[in-house]
Protein backbone atom coordinates (compact mmCIF):
# COMPACT_ATOMS: atom_id res chain seq x y z
CA UNK A 1 0.00 0.00 0.00
CA UNK A 2 1.15 3.68 -0.80
CA UNK A 3 0.61 6.30 1.90
CA UNK A 4 1.67 9.46 -0.09
CA UNK A 5 2.23 12.32 2.23
CA UNK A 6 2.66 10.16 5.27
CA UNK A 7 6.13 7.99 5.67
CA UNK A 8 4.98 6.70 8.58
CA UNK A 9 1.97 5.34 8.38
CA UNK A 10 3.48 3.06 5.18
CA UNK A 11 6.63 2.21 7.51
CA UNK A 12 3.84 1.33 9.85
CA UNK A 13 2.44 -1.50 7.15
CA UNK A 14 5.31 -2.53 5.76
CA UNK A 15 6.36 -3.60 9.17
CA UNK A 16 3.33 -5.62 10.35
CA UNK A 17 3.38 -7.23 7.00
CA UNK A 18 6.44 -8.05 7.60
CA UNK A 19 6.23 -9.29 10.99
CA UNK A 20 3.29 -11.41 9.81
CA UNK A 21 6.16 -13.13 7.38
CA UNK A 22 4.74 -11.65 4.23
CA UNK A 23 7.12 -10.30 1.40
CA UNK A 24 6.20 -7.01 0.60
CA UNK A 25 7.44 -5.85 -3.09
CA UNK A 26 6.09 -2.23 -3.78
CA UNK A 27 7.44 -0.64 -6.99
CA UNK A 28 7.47 3.02 -7.08
CA UNK A 29 6.22 2.42 -10.47
CA UNK A 30 3.03 0.57 -9.07
CA UNK A 31 2.91 3.73 -6.61
CA UNK A 32 2.65 6.20 -9.04
CA UNK A 33 0.15 3.94 -11.12
CA UNK A 34 -2.14 3.28 -7.88
CA UNK A 35 -1.72 7.25 -6.71
CA UNK A 36 -2.71 8.09 -10.50
CA UNK A 37 -6.14 5.37 -10.87
CA UNK A 38 -7.46 6.71 -7.20
CA UNK A 39 -7.01 10.62 -8.55
CA UNK A 40 -8.79 9.80 -11.80
CA UNK A 41 -11.58 8.35 -10.15
CA UNK A 42 -11.96 11.03 -7.48
CA UNK A 43 -12.08 13.48 -10.25
CA UNK A 44 -14.88 11.68 -12.17
CA UNK A 45 -17.01 11.69 -8.74
CA UNK A 46 -15.64 15.60 -8.81
CA UNK A 47 -17.50 15.79 -11.97
CA UNK A 48 -19.86 13.67 -10.98
CA UNK A 49 -20.99 16.20 -7.58
CA UNK A 50 -20.85 19.30 -9.59
CA UNK A 51 -23.77 17.89 -12.75
CA UNK A 52 -25.71 16.56 -8.81
CA UNK A 53 -25.52 20.14 -7.33
CA UNK A 54 -26.44 21.84 -10.59
CA UNK A 55 -29.65 19.46 -11.01
CA UNK A 56 -30.28 20.13 -7.25
CA UNK A 57 -29.98 23.70 -7.42
CA UNK A 58 -31.63 24.39 -10.22
CA UNK A 59 -34.86 22.60 -8.62
CA UNK A 60 -35.16 23.66 -5.34
CA UNK A 61 -33.13 27.24 -5.62
CA UNK A 62 -34.74 29.16 -8.61
CA UNK A 63 -33.36 32.81 -9.32
CA UNK A 64 -30.87 34.53 -7.20
CA UNK A 65 -31.89 32.20 -4.61
CA UNK A 66 -29.08 29.59 -6.45
CA UNK A 67 -26.25 32.33 -6.00
CA UNK A 68 -27.32 33.05 -2.05
CA UNK A 69 -27.32 29.34 -1.56
CA UNK A 70 -23.72 28.47 -3.45
CA UNK A 71 -22.08 31.71 -1.57
CA UNK A 72 -22.64 30.08 2.02
CA UNK A 73 -21.80 26.66 0.57
CA UNK A 74 -18.40 27.88 -0.62
CA UNK A 75 -17.85 29.24 3.10
CA UNK A 76 -18.66 25.89 4.71
CA UNK A 77 -16.65 24.27 2.37
CA UNK A 78 -13.89 26.35 3.43
CA UNK A 79 -13.83 24.83 6.79
CA UNK A 80 -13.70 21.91 5.83
CA UNK A 81 -9.88 22.33 6.40
CA UNK A 82 -10.45 23.36 9.91
CA UNK A 83 -11.53 19.97 10.30
CA UNK A 84 -8.77 18.17 8.61
CA UNK A 85 -6.48 20.67 10.84
CA UNK A 86 -8.16 18.92 14.01
CA UNK A 87 -8.26 15.65 12.82
CA UNK A 88 -4.28 15.12 11.74
CA UNK A 89 -3.24 17.27 14.82
CA UNK A 90 -1.63 20.00 12.40
CA UNK A 91 -1.04 22.58 14.86
CA UNK A 92 1.53 24.31 13.47
CA UNK A 93 -1.57 25.31 10.30
CA UNK A 94 -4.26 26.76 12.06
CA UNK A 95 -2.89 29.79 11.32
CA UNK A 96 -2.88 29.41 7.85
CA UNK A 97 -6.27 27.44 7.44
CA UNK A 98 -7.79 29.94 9.26
CA UNK A 99 -6.64 32.75 7.47
CA UNK A 100 -8.37 30.95 4.25
CA UNK A 101 -11.31 30.21 5.95
CA UNK A 102 -11.83 33.82 6.80
CA UNK A 103 -11.37 34.67 3.75
CA UNK A 104 -13.14 31.93 1.24
CA UNK A 105 -15.95 33.08 3.76
CA UNK A 106 -15.30 36.55 3.00
CA UNK A 107 -15.64 35.70 -0.84
CA UNK A 108 -18.96 33.53 0.09
CA UNK A 109 -20.70 36.26 1.16
CA UNK A 110 -19.74 38.84 -0.93
CA UNK A 111 -20.42 36.68 -3.72
CA UNK A 112 -24.26 36.28 -2.87
CA UNK A 113 -24.33 39.50 -4.52
CA UNK A 114 -21.94 39.87 -7.04
CA UNK A 115 -21.51 36.20 -8.90
CA UNK A 116 -18.26 37.40 -10.09
CA UNK A 117 -16.87 37.41 -6.43
CA UNK A 118 -18.62 33.87 -6.21
CA UNK A 119 -17.15 32.61 -9.45
CA UNK A 120 -13.80 34.02 -8.34
CA UNK A 121 -13.81 32.50 -4.79
CA UNK A 122 -14.73 28.98 -6.29
CA UNK A 123 -11.94 29.05 -8.75
CA UNK A 124 -9.53 30.31 -6.25
CA UNK A 125 -10.48 27.60 -3.73
CA UNK A 126 -10.12 24.96 -6.15
CA UNK A 127 -6.48 26.54 -6.44
CA UNK A 128 -6.30 26.18 -2.68
CA UNK A 129 -7.48 22.84 -2.82
CA UNK A 130 -4.48 21.94 -5.49
CA UNK A 131 -2.03 23.41 -3.40
CA UNK A 132 -2.88 21.34 -0.54
CA UNK A 133 -3.37 18.05 -2.52
CA UNK A 134 0.56 19.08 -4.14
CA UNK A 135 1.94 19.53 -0.65
CA UNK A 136 0.01 16.87 1.08
CA UNK A 137 0.88 13.57 -2.03
CA UNK A 138 4.15 14.93 -3.73
CA UNK A 139 6.12 16.86 -1.54
CA UNK A 140 5.58 20.28 -3.56
CA UNK A 141 4.83 23.00 -1.36
CA UNK A 142 4.35 26.97 -2.42
CA UNK A 143 4.54 27.50 1.98
CA UNK A 144 6.65 25.51 4.37
CA UNK A 145 4.81 21.76 4.30
CA UNK A 146 3.86 22.04 8.08
CA UNK A 147 2.10 25.81 7.33
CA UNK A 148 -0.78 23.41 4.49
CA UNK A 149 -3.15 20.50 6.82
CA UNK A 150 -2.79 17.19 5.93
CA UNK A 151 -5.46 15.85 3.71
CA UNK A 152 -6.71 12.58 3.08
CA UNK A 153 -5.51 11.19 -0.66
CA UNK A 154 -7.25 12.57 -3.63
CA UNK A 155 -9.50 14.93 -1.48
CA UNK A 156 -7.56 17.76 -3.43
CA UNK A 157 -8.57 16.09 -6.64
CA UNK A 158 -12.30 15.96 -6.12
CA UNK A 159 -12.34 19.75 -4.68
CA UNK A 160 -10.56 21.14 -7.32
CA UNK A 161 -12.41 19.25 -9.50
CA UNK A 162 -15.76 20.30 -7.91
CA UNK A 163 -14.84 24.00 -7.89
CA UNK A 164 -13.93 24.43 -11.76
CA UNK A 165 -16.58 22.99 -12.96
CA UNK A 166 -18.82 24.54 -10.30
CA UNK A 167 -17.28 27.70 -11.64
CA UNK A 168 -17.82 27.13 -15.30
CA UNK A 169 -21.43 26.72 -14.61
CA UNK A 170 -21.60 29.89 -12.68
CA UNK A 171 -20.36 31.62 -15.39
CA UNK A 172 -23.35 30.29 -17.54
CA UNK A 173 -25.48 30.89 -15.36
CA UNK A 174 -25.25 34.04 -13.68
CA UNK A 175 -27.27 35.84 -16.11
CA UNK A 176 -30.41 34.09 -14.45
CA UNK A 177 -29.09 35.46 -11.53
CA UNK A 178 -29.53 39.10 -12.11
CA UNK A 179 -32.96 39.79 -10.71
Amino acid sequence: MFYPGCPELRALWISRVLEGGTKVVVTEISNIFGFAVINILYAVIGLLAAAGSVVVSQKHFPGRSEQIFYGVFLAFIAGFYLAFVAYFRNASAWNTELSAVAAFSLLGIVGTRYAAVLILGYSLHGIWDLLHELSAHTGYSVLRPEQFTSITLAYGMFCVVYDVAISVYFVRRRGSWRT
